[in-house]
């Protein structure tokens, strides 16, 4: 299922690529703009000026994992993310790129005073317990989201067998807003954790990125 995504998602860029125009964009060239600067929006403010070079990474976990919760509102069909092993697979990739990030722009041991906090003399106590709350990220990621997409589907498809007309058509709207929202929350996340490993210019960034976190859990 999630190659099939792949190849959907391809396609569609695809057919977008061929059809983006400067002079005369069309409504749907501008509702894709809109979520291109949304995205953009939150890298400036959640990472930085230097967010942008993470563009790519994010808006194709934005675009696979968006695609693949939609798969699942389709007849007969079911979600990539509603399998554990796949939203583990993406929060993985997320873990490994953010640490991947940190090593590069501060160097091992710079990274990891990272986890030493500010304070040297509680460092030994501190060290342990951050290495430990990054590790967690993997499971908080890979089970928020295979949570929320598996579970709607369970209570979607108990309705649908003891209701089959109507009713399931008006759950629908909930499944999209699940879709989206989980998306969000996963890219909104994956920035907040790149922008603490990569140099900010602003402290108030940081704090920003503080705030979104603790309303996104």
């Amino acid at each position: 299922m999630f190659f099939f995504v792949v190849f959907v998602a391809v396609i569609i860029l695809t057919i977008l690529r061929g059809k983006l125009s400067t002079e005369s964009p069309t409504t749907k060239q501008q509702t894709f703009e809109v979520g291109v600067e949304a995205v953009r929006g939150l890298l400036s403010d959640l990472v930085g000026p230097g967010g942008m070079k993470h563009f790519p990474v994010v808006a194709t976990f934005g675009l696979l994992i968006l695609l693949s919760n939609l798969t699942g509102l389709l007849p007969d069909m079911v979600a990539p993310t509603a399998n554990f092993n796949m939203t583990l697979a993406l929060a993985l990739s997320s873990f490994f790129y953010y640490n991947f990030i940190g090593i590069r722009e501060n160097g091992f041991f710079g990274h990891l005073k990272h986890f030493a906090g500010p304070i040297w003399w509680m460092a030994p106590l501190m060290f342990p317990i951050e290495i430990v709350s990054n590790l967690a990220r993997i499971l908080s990621l890979s089970m928020r989201l295979f949570g929320n997409i598996y579970g709607e589907e369970q209570v979607s498809g108990a309705i649908s067998s003891m209701v089959a007309w109507i009713v399931p058509a008006l759950l629908m709207p909930v499944g999209l807003l699940t879709s989206v929202l989980q998306t969000f929350i996963f890219i909104v996340l994956s920035m907040v954790y790149l922008g603490e490993v990569s140099h900010h210019e602003e402290h108030g960034e940081q704090e920003h990125g503080h705030a979104v976190v603790a309303a996104a859990h």
